[in-house]
């Protein structure tokens, strides 16, 4: 009884090992290409290996092609396919920059910010930083909301402009960041005055002069600096504005300060990866 599993265990191994022979034989190419495995020819020669680079160099072609015309939704795809299948290639450090402005033209000014913190992180000296600090400033800027809300957007993109200003003086972004600066500035003096609206419509003249005088102080160039001073007169005067003030505050409808002319449509930015 020995002596017959003994038999069957020889005939069974041999089997295995006529159909593995045959497996790999046929699919010594295959395991080739898997593990990119360098071949000898009949002459002792090296044979050149394939270009393991290849795949990520089609899939950032793919993606900057449907980049350049606006299809970010598919461009995103193939950025992240090369981040998740070819993290070390050379297209990986273009594919995250990629990504990140993919995230940002599709609205998605949070995610955007990440990546781009991100990339500055991984990649301190490249060439593209001046423009990876304007757009982190321009997430935020992009989440400025009414002026009766919110004004961390304004405060935080006017501090990441002045950061790409003193980093990099004269860059192409430089007169573009110097604007945006202004007008999240105007933004914030006119929160301001939309909050002493309130304290003055509440008859809270005391909270009023101290906000009056705030926006005085932080924000003397702004246009409602004037309409401010003129309010604090009649206020210390005793003459507060007493009947409906529809008419003498400006209307909390305020234009959107993300926009930036024209150019904010066009997309005036200069992407270094396109020049």
């Amino acid at each position: 009884m020995m002596q017959l599993r003994y038999s069957l265990s020889r005939k069974a191994m041999a089997v295995f090992c006529v159909i593995s022979a045959l497996i790999l034989q046929g699919g010594c190419a295959s395991l080739k290409e898997t593990f990119n495995f360098t071949s000898i020819d009949e002459d002792g020669n090296e044979i050149q290996s394939r270009d393991i680079n290849l795949p990520a160099k089609k899939l950032i072609e793919q993606g900057m092609a449907d980049y350049e015309v606006g299809k970010y939704f598919t461009a995103i795809e193939f950025f992240e396919e090369i981040l998740n299948k070819f993290p070390f290639s050379k297209e990986a450090t273009l594919a995250e920059l990629k990504a990140a402005d993919c995230s940002y033209y599709l609205g998605r000014y949070a995610e955007a910010l990440l990546l781009y913190e991100e990339f500055e992180n991984r990649h301190p000296t490249n060439e593209s930083i001046p423009y990876v600090m304007f757009q982190k400033a321009m997430c935020n800027y992009k989440q400025i909301d009414r002026v009766d809300r919110d004004t961390t957007g304004a405060e935080k993109s006017i501090a990441l402009f002045r950061q790409l200003l003193k980093a990099y003086p004269n860059t192409p972004y430089t007169e573009e960041a110097k604007s945006r600066i202004e007008n999240a500035t105007e933004f914030l003096a006119n929160h301001e005055f939309v909050v002493i609206q309130y304290y003055t419509r509440t008859a809270k003249y005391d909270e009023a002069k101290v906000r009056i005088n705030y926006l005085l102080s932080a924000y003397p160039d702004s246009l409602v600096a004037s309409q401010a001073k003129d309010l604090l007169a009649r206020i210390e005067a005793g003459d507060p504005p007493r009947s409906r003030l529809t008419s003498w505050f400006p209307k909390v409808n305020l234009p959107d300060w993300t926009l930036f002319g024209r150019d904010d449509a066009e997309n005036t930015t200069v992407d270094p990866t396109q020049r």
